[in-house]
């Protein structure tokens, strides 16, 4: 099962780390999550290798994808009825986001067989169904948007911008780490407020989180029925 998967890779991380349900505010939705309670300890030199060889940030829910659930739960319009693709799922915050906000179809990609599984057992505690794929280069180009969130960390993954648009008429990106986000296909939609959970202390710059809206078309299109 998804979620013992989950709690075994953890143990074998952090003897005692366990997985939480736990509400995120400002929202209808519960991920199971990293318990706060197995982070108040020090890690041993062991353990810190071992979380920055294999980091299970699919046990959090990232600013960004919180951010951009709260997005489309209040305009639900940018995916009601469409076929979605959510790039780099960790959690599955977004994915099941768009599912709950009327998407005809999202499937949740991620390369980290892990990242799938904790999509799966969120998904089934928010009772959404999502689709599943491990290789975003061999996804159809038909969907009709791509989602992405907390991915642009690695500036090496800002070529992926182009990628996004050739699977899709359109990608929304939510970003706090890339400052100077340029790009001509482009054009920051908001600014945005949330915090990563388990709370990491982030310093504040990274729970400010722009959202980006990115268009084949010469000019950007809107929603169909914008609410």
């Amino acid at each position: 099962m998804p979620l013992q998967r989950l709690h075994a890779a953890l143990g074998e991380l952090l003897g005692d780390a366990r997985l939480a349900p736990v509400a995120l505010p400002e929202t209808d939705l519960s991920l199971w999550l990293l318990d706060p309670a197995h982070m108040a300890r020090p890690f041993s030199s062991d353990e810190t290798r071992r979380i920055l060889e294999a980091p299970p940030y699919w046990s959090f829910c990232w600013a960004s994808g919180l951010a951009m659930a709260r997005w489309l739960a209040a305009q639900p319009g940018w995916v009601r009825g469409k076929r979605v693709l959510d790039f780099g799922s960790g959690s599955g915050v977004v994915a099941i986001a768009a599912a709950r906000a009327g998407a005809a179809e999202v499937v949740a990609c991620d390369l980290d067989p892990l990242a799938l599984d904790a999509c799966r057992a969120n998904a089934q505690l928010n009772g959404v169904n999502l689709s599943y794929s491990e290789d975003f280069f061999t996804a159809p180009r038909d969907f009709d948007l791509v989602l992405v969130a907390d991915v642009l960390y690695d500036r090496e993954n800002l070529p992926l911008l182009d990628a996004f648009l050739e699977r899709a008429s359109q990608a929304l990106v939510a970003d706090s780490r890339v400052r100077d986000f340029s790009h001509p296909s482009y054009r920051r939609l908001a600014q945005l407020q949330a915090l990563t959970l388990p709370d990491l202390a982030e310093p504040e710059e990274f729970r400010h989180v722009s959202l980006y809206l990115g268009s084949k078309a010469a000019a950007f299109s809107p929603p169909a029925q914008p609410l």
